[in-house]
């Protein structure tokens, strides 16, 4: 088997992550499947490959005498309340372990890269990990002081100023610094990805970008300087452009990435777009992580429904990455 896996995290026990983990690597081939290793409780991918009713079988991590195994990297977890969709503080520890054990494995070059099954955000902070989401997790246990959410599908990407905060702070939080920033984070990325010079567009924050102040001037005074600063660097960005046209003209082949002011002006034209197709990848990490864009599912998960297109999306993404990693251009 792969000696350095791209490692991918069951997430909530109780959610639906076993079950599209599963269902992806039963669609796989031996060989392809060989590239991965999941992380969670072996329990929990048993009653999920069971309800799938999958041909799945199950190895333990290092093992080569089952090469058609799926590899499992077991964390056990005490309390996990052996059902699905049952909200559960034990389960969000759970989903703490799995990523505190990939990053363990990334950083220390085990592992080539995470792909993240869903958490559940209040099973997570019952039980006493206060984070946003896997976004702020992952840079907290890398020792990062920022990173970035970015949404990528076929036809449309967008990168995040701010994410998981209200709408007041989000406004607060798009200064020219974090503007800045973001570009250039959404700029080496797509480099890194293959194109020379990513096409940039930044989203106002205001509608029509305040119209000279007529609806505000954070757009003159906040977005704006932050572009400027940019594009002074030799980026290839524009704006701050009406955030009700920027969206279609990158859908259209305009742009190669849209800058997002906050959630919601990000991941509603793309969920819109691309439901099942968008990957969540985080930025600014050391270490390459992307995941599934859908939640838990509590209300489905263990009857065999939940769909794993998103997943093997974030398969592939992940195995892009990796492919990436020596190949920037000059």
């Amino acid at each position: 088997m792969s000696e350095t896996p791209i490692v991918i995290t069951m997430g909530d026990p109780s959610g639906v992550g076993a079950e599209v983990a599963a269902k992806a690597m039963a669609s796989l081939s031996p060989s392809e499947r060989d590239r991965y290793a999941v992380i969670g409780d072996r329990d929990t991918l048993d009653r999920a490959i069971r309800a799938c009713e999958l041909n799945l079988p199950l190895r333990d991590h290092g093992q080569d005498d089952f090469a058609k195994a799926l590899s499992v990297i077991h964390v056990p977890v005490d309390g996990l309340p052996g059902r699905f969709g049952v909200l559960s503080e034990a389960c969000g520890e759970a989903s703490f372990r799995y990523i505190e054990k990939a990053v363990e494995m990334t950083t220390s070059g085990a592992a080539t890269g995470i792909v993240t099954a869903p958490i559940n955000k209040e099973a997570l902070n019952s039980a006493g990990h206060h984070y946003d989401g896997h976004t702020g997790m992952l840079a907290h246990l890398t020792g990062c002081k920022s990173s970035w959410m970015l949404l990528a599908s076929p036809t449309l990407n967008v990168l995040h100023v701010s994410t998981h905060v209200s709408l007041k702070d989000a406004i607060g939080r798009a200064q020219p610094e974090r503007v800045q920033e973001t570009i250039r984070k959404g700029h080496d990325h797509f480099r890194r990805m293959g194109i020379a010079s990513p096409r940039i567009a930044v989203a106002g924050i205001n509608p029509h970008c305040g119209e000279n102040g007529l609806f505000g001037r954070e757009d003159d005074e906040q977005i704006a300087p932050g572009v400027a600063r940019a594009q002074a660097e030799g980026i290839d960005v524009q704006g701050p452009i009406s955030a009700d046209t920027v969206y279609h003209r990158a859908n259209t082949g305009a742009f190669d990435l849209v800058i997002a002011q906050y959630h919601d002006q990000g991941h509603i034209p793309i969920k819109l777009i691309a439901f099942d197709t968008a990957v969540n990848v985080s930025l600014g990490l050391p270490i390459d992580r992307c995941s599934v864009d859908h939640g838990t599912a509590f209300d489905i998960a263990g009857t065999g429904k939940a769909n794993h297109v998103n997943m093997l999306a974030a398969l592939d993404y992940a195995g892009k990455l990796a492919s990436s990693r020596q190949s920037v251009p000059a």
